[in-house]
């Protein structure tokens, strides 16, 4: 196949989704570099990492809509392509960008689809030429006759990732001229299969790797360059990368995922980190007035575990905790099964931990308690897990009624508030008064990270959690700070209790 070609194949089409929707796609050079070395004869797999942003879908996109198309380079008649990602959700971004694409050709009516709960694809009703996508956890593979894989994000690709690559690879041989392309960031652990594809020598492999070296400034445009091949043409978006680095440089953790993601330094499927260094957090402690809308952040926790209370004030940006054990057992063998000696005692002493209920925590003294030190809630962000045990606690507390936000612990919303609680925190927006309480939850509290950078509160001894850590303080306030991001003027509501809203 002549480069030529191929190239002006993929440009005839318009893009399907992103900011570039509806213009024709232009192959970028270091697409058009990939493009030579992975369809250059007796070449059978190819693999091509970058840093996030920088095109990589909108390349799987092209060539996927390239093979099905009558006039396209890569057409084969009664062929099939796959596109594979870490979920089936996820590699429907590609079979809706391709539709998307048909649309705006005039296209669509030429191919039969059928879009359902766990099926997309796409077939041209003369030349029966399919695409269809599917997830990692997918496990049928061995089953394919496939001319054409396209491998989104291999890195994110899960347990199952290795055993679906494997499947794959040993399909290829069913159809003359059969290629697996994988494009993605780049796996931190040299074992992982993709991660040996992109190092192998070999002439039926080409692999293409743009990534920053170890030991190159990692603040510097000229490193950015090196793992975004595409920063010239705007992917990505270079004041985006700037505002990036500026919380990079301030919190260790954002460094992290930043030489992960941006600088193509490696990524773990999950990784752990702290949620914020004690540096971090000590230099922002300090005083402020309680004043404005207070926002509630509510955890709470299951039998004789731990729950707790925030209080966040979003004009000022006064943080401040509360938090409550069962009576039974008492603070000093409760310290000394957690193996944290005096903790619970010292923070008992100081007032931000109290003793309620008996087996388990009863929630409406904690609430009482809340109201009396922060005053009422304009608005109460929450775990859902025990919404109802909340409300009767919340009503039974005389808490005055108010807006009731019910947020998940996965994610999507989990992920979604510890980003705007970290934001919060680095952009000076958080002045936690100093208390030990939320001190030894920050020093417990883990977060994972997927591949693609969101990061989630760890639960248990998830992500390397320590399995009796306790840090409901700081979940609590992750919930509040993150809604009173959201709502950072709501004003104090005028009337009384008559039961929660949301």
């Amino acid at each position: 196949m002549k480069l030529a070609a191929l190239i002006a194949s993929l440009e005839s089409a318009p893009v399907g989704d992103g900011d570039l929707f509806g213009e024709p796609f232009r192959v970028l050079p270091y697409q058009r570099k990939f493009l030579r070395g992975a369809f250059r004869p007796g070449v059978i797999r190819a693999g091509c990492s970058l840093a996030r942003g920088g095109g990589k879908t909108g390349l799987a996109s092209a060539l996927a809509l390239d093979s099905i198309r009558p006039c396209g380079a890569l057409h084969v008649a009664g062929g099939e392509t796959v596109v594979l990602a870490s979920s089936f959700q996820q590699a429907r971004l590609t079979f809706e960008a391709v539709l998307a694409s048909l649309e705006l050709l005039g296209e669509r009516e030429a191919y039969r689809i059928r879009d359902q709960q766990n099926l997309a694809d796409i077939q041209h009703r003369k030349t029966k030429a399919r695409l269809r996508v599917a997830g990692a956890d997918n496990r049928r593979a061995h089953g394919w006759r496939t001319n054409l894989v396209i491998g989104d994000e291999p890195a994110q690709w899960g347990a199952r990732g290795e055993a679906l690559a494997a499947a794959v690879r040993t399909s290829l041989g069913k159809r003359k001229g059969a290629r697996m392309i994988l494009i993605g960031t780049r796996p931190a652990s040299p074992a992982h299969f993709f991660a040996r594809l992109l190092a192998e020598d070999d002439p039926a492999v080409y692999a293409q790797v743009h990534a920053a070296a170890p030991d190159d400034p990692p603040f510097r445009v000229s490193t950015w360059r090196k793992a975004n091949p595409a920063l010239d043409a705007g992917l990505p978006d270079m004041e985006t990368l700037k505002a990036e680095a500026r919380l990079a440089k301030r919190d260790p953790g954002e460094l992290a995922t930043w030489k992960a993601l941006r600088l193509n330094a490696g990524t773990h499927d999950t990784e752990q980190a702290m949620l914020l260094d004690a540096a971090t957090w000590a230099a922002i402690e300090g005083t402020a007035e309680r004043a404005g809308p207070c926002i509630w952040g509510v955890d709470c926790g299951g039998s004789a575990a731990q729950s707790a209370v925030a209080g966040y004030f979003p004009l000022t940006g006064r943080l401040e905790a509360v938090a409550a054990f069962p009576t039974e057992p008492g603070l000093a063998e409760r310290g000394l099964a957690d193996g944290v000696g005096r903790l619970y005692q010292d923070c008992a002493d100081r007032g931000e931990l109290i003793q309620t209920g008996g087996a388990a925590v009863a929630l409406a003294p904690l609430f009482a308690e809340a109201l009396g030190r922060f005053g009422r809630p304009a608005a109460i962000a929450a775990d859902r897990w025990r919404e109802a045990d909340a409300r009767d606690a919340l009503q039974a507390a005389g808490v005055p009624r108010c807006p009731l936000h019910l947020r998940g612990q996965g994610w999507r919303d989990g992920a979604e508030d510890v980003r705007t609680f970290r934001r919060a925190v680095l952009e000076g927006r958080v002045i936690p008064v100093m208390s030990l309480l939320i001190r030894s939850a920050m020093a417990e509290a883990r977060v994972v990270i997927d591949a693609a950078g969101n990061a989630k509160l760890a639960k248990s001894s998830e992500g390397g959690r320590r399995a009796r850590a306790r840090d409901d303080a700081v979940a609590a306030a992750i919930l509040g700070v993150a809604q009173g991001q959201r709502t950072p003027e709501a004003p104090a509501p005028q009337w009384r209790y008559r039961g929660m809203t949301g």
